[in-house]
């Protein structure tokens, strides 16, 4: 018996005679084979690793909980398969022309890539090395790359809609990194809902950050000088809403004077007094999603590029 014969019998090919099958199964049986992922990964041209790239610093990664409930997605996603995973942090121009040589190299099948920014030139690397890659999130309207998102654009819409429900009439809203789609998506969803309720629009209410902590603090700061007379505030991440409310609490504006919701329904909108009003994204299954997409490119089970959006639910606490 010849050795392909055997490696179609351990690899489950059915071109083997059902006779052939039961010699090749008893052999291994009594030697106690068990296959080398190692020589099967390099005999096919596969690493069985998946690199997660996030293009942030290690003190950003760490500070945001929305990255490790990315993380605890995928890796619920990977528990039954055979794959690794790689989780790469590129937060310089260095650590990015390092992880550039390391993609060409193909030392991984496959990349999730969370929290691009709209002129990171990663996605298009790993579209000129044919590498299977899944977004989390687009950078653009026209994105080519298969994504993974929430849908930023309802829930933000639905916060400012219940904050005016409740009879707030100047609304403010403090946004992520522009450069960021969720965060462009975040802010139209604010002005729609700012012109469906009737309230006048003022781009004085409008407050850029990126995401942190300190972000929300300055750009609440920003706000209160411009338009003291504010009376609700939607921010784009419940990291900056717990900076905003630190300037408000300071201001003596919190609770009662001024309403305030975030974005992501992380523990911090919880443990927040007053607990958050938050919007939840389903980041965990964001990350499981991704992963199943991705394995599934690799296997070559799919070809299409889907673009994939997952609900988001306004989770009303008492800071609203």
């Amino acid at each position: 018996m010849g050795r392909g014969t055997a490696s179609r019998v351990i690899n489950g090919s059915p071109r083997v005679s059902a006779h052939t099958r039961e010699a090749v199964e008893a052999a291994v049986a009594e030697l106690g084979y068990v296959p080398n992922r190692a020589a099967r990964a390099l005999a096919g041209n596969r690493t069985d690793a998946i690199a997660l790239v996030v293009p942030e610093s290690e003190s950003r990664f760490f500070a945001e909980p929305y990255f490790s409930d990315i993380v605890r997605g995928v890796g619920a996603a990977l528990a039954d398969t055979e794959m690794q995973l790689l989780l790469t942090l590129v937060g310089s121009d260095r650590e990015r022309r390092r992880l550039a040589q390391y993609l060409t190299a193909h030392r991984v099948d496959g990349v999730l890539l969370v929290s691009v920014h709209a002129d990171d030139p990663l996605p298009d690397l790993l579209e000129q090395l044919g590498m299977p890659a899944v977004m989390n999130g687009r950078r653009s309207a026209t994105e080519p790359l298969p994504s993974v998102d929430s849908d930023n654009f309802e829930g933000a819409r639905g916060a400012v809609e219940h904050l005016a429900s409740r009879g707030r009439r100047s609304i403010a809203t403090i946004t992520g990194r522009l450069d960021v789609y969720a965060s462009q998506r975040r802010l139209d969803g604010y002005r729609k809902a700012v012109s469906e309720s009737g309230l006048e629009p003022d781009e004085r209410l409008i407050a850029p950050a990126d995401f942190s902590e300190e972000g929300g603090v300055r750009a609440m700061r920003e706000l209160l000088a411009r338009r003291p007379d504010l009376d609700a505030v939607f921010a784009a991440s419940d990291l900056m809403a717990a900076g905003a409310r630190q300037v408000l609490r300071e201001a003596g504006r919190i609770p009662d004077d001024v309403a305030l919701i975030g974005f992501d329904d992380s523990a911090v909108a919880r443990h927040m007094d007053p607990a958050l009003t938050s919007v939840r994204q389903p980041i965990e299954e964001m990350g499981r999603t991704m992963t199943r997409v991705l394995l599934d490119m690799i296997a070559g089970e799919s070809a299409e590029r889907p673009q994939i959006v997952l609900p988001t639910e306004l989770i009303v606490r008492d800071s609203s």
